[in-house]
């Protein structure tokens, strides 16, 4: 059977678990190349959390790379998920932030226009 819908006694201690929005993290895990595998590292701030800690539940993490707005859903019970790293706690007042992908939107455009205007000037 599947391992998400019955997970073992070691996926029950997931490092997922204790992750609450608002917070930032950087969540590494192995991905496989090939015949290699390598760690790589995904730092972000975490929007939602969803099914709470059953076998489907799952955490959002969105971070603006470059400007544009990524982001990535993790199972809880992820086997490959090496370690996780809480850089900052901040106290959310909502369950989902969702907004947030509103906000840095607006922001990128009002850099973008902000450039423009300036070159145009010179």
């Amino acid at each position: 059977m599947n391992n998400l819908l019955f997970p073992s006694k070691s996926a029950s201690e997931s490092k997922l678990k204790d992750l609450r929005p608002g917070w930032t993290v950087k969540i590494h895990q192995k991905i496989k190349d090939g015949d290699k595998t390598r760690t790589q590292a995904f730092e972000g701030t975490v929007i939602a959390r969803k099914h709470g800690n059953e076998a489907g539940g799952t955490i959002t993490v969105r971070k603006v790379s470059g400007g544009i707005g990524v982001e990535k859903i993790f199972p809880i019970h992820l086997p490959s998920i090496e370690r996780v790293a809480v850089l900052k706690k901040t106290t959310g007042r909502r369950s989902k932030l969702y907004y947030l992908r509103d906000k840095s939107a607006k922001e990128i455009r009002r850099k973008i226009g902000q450039e423009s205007v300036v070159s145009q000037a010179e």
